[in-house]
């Protein structure tokens, strides 16, 4: 079976499809807006970039999405040759939308978080682009149900929940990577507004002030890096908090594996991959109580939610793992085999593989 993933090149989500279904002997083929700086695909056998901008298509607005017209020409050439089984976007809305001005079937659509949770809201030509994205798919994907809700609102039809699940080959614990002098905060997200990075490090601030020994390991890049790495300054942190920049993908598992306790208080969140690859890492979490994160963890049993935003709810919850290791162990360990029943990679595959066959079969 071939397949064609329309899906950004540098997203470690696209590279964990692109390697599992390689992995399961199906070629796969990317089509990518964007241009990687971590050639994860190289030497990999049934894995293929054959389109990738020199330069990322930034989409800022209504005008932009217009320029994917000047794609098609170059993505039905690709098609011609590749001759793909499926053709698959990932992202609702910029490659959602690229899928379905191409007209080829089978067409499946994943929907990913805020392209039909955030980006439908925006205007009322938004949320028609993304109706008639999701009427095009022969088959809709969702990552969480609560993306599904979202879907449902805007075009009812039949929606395949299929999570990122959790290689548990590759996350497991790894208790020497923890440091002995210091309690590690951290986060392993895209530095933007919407996932309140600033929130996390006024509470770190407010937790440092009282306990000395922690540090905060921020994991990521994104548009406010400058923004929090100055507020960082302000709030005379800088010798007790590190931004390491964009990592490798596989390279992630070793910085869980530093943390004792993750933070993931945004705003609101689809799913909340990181934090089920922390859980499964054995590794203690605080997450706001909203969105996907709800589902992924139960207050007070596998993890600690909080107010999004509420830097003092947030600076309590660390403390609690930080005084009470007791619970800090005992919510990590139900956490762990939490994921390990509801999140399995394998499983996941299994189920995207069984979309594209029924597809195929038609």
């Amino acid at each position: 079976m071939r397949i064609l993933l329309l899906a950004d090149v540098a997203s470690g989500h696209t590279e964990k499809w692109a390697l599992g279904l390689a992995q399961r002997g199906i070629e796969v083929g990317i089509f990518s807006l964007n241009k990687t700086e971590f050639p994860w695909m190289a030497n990999v056998p049934n894995v293929k970039v054959l389109f990738e901008l020199k330069e990322r298509h930034v989409a800022n607005g209504l005008s932009s999405k217009f320029t994917y017209f000047t794609y098609i020409p170059k993505l039905k050439k690709i098609i011609n040759d590749f001759k793909p089984d499926v053709v698959h976007a990932h992202y609702a809305s910029s490659y959602g939308l690229l899928g379905a001005l191409i007209k080829f079937h089978p067409f499946v659509l994943s929907a990913w978080g805020t392209d039909v949770m955030k980006f439908p809201q925006e205007s009322f030509m938004n949320k028609k682009i993304m109706r008639f994205n999701l009427k095009c798919a022969d088959a809709v994907c969702a990552t969480s149900e609560t993306i599904n809700t979202y879907i449902q609102q805007l075009y009812p039809r039949k929606v395949y929940v299929i999570p990122f699940g959790i290689d548990f080959d590759t996350f497991k614990p790894n208790e020497s990577l923890r440091s002995k002098d210091h309690f590690v905060i951290g986060a392993i997200k895209s530095l933007e507004k919407v996932y309140n990075m600033d929130v996390l490090i006024k509470a770190f601030a407010v937790v440092h002030s009282r306990y000395p020994k922690t540090k905060l390991l921020i994991v990521g890049d994104g548009k406010e890096r400058d923004v929090l790495k100055d507020l960082v300054k302000q709030l005379n942190l800088d010798d007790s908090v590190e931004f390491t920049g964009k990592v490798p993908f596989k390279e992630t598992v070793n910085y869980f594996n530093k943390l004792n306790c993750l933070v993931n208080v945004s705003q609101y969140e689809s799913f909340g991959v990181s934090v089920i690859e922390a859980m499964a890492c054995n590794v203690p979490v605080v997450v706001s109580d909203t969105g996907g994160l709800k589902d992924i963890v139960s207050n007070g049993v596998t993890g600690q939610c909080v107010e999004p935003g509420n830097i003092d709810q947030t600076a309590q919850a660390i403390e609690k793992l930080i005084m009470d290791k007791d619970f800090a162990t005992t919510s990590s360990l139900k956490a762990l085999n939490s994921v390990r029943e509801l999140f399995n990679w394998q499983t996941n595959l299994d189920q995207q593989i069984e979309v594209y066959g029924s597809l195929v079969k038609k």
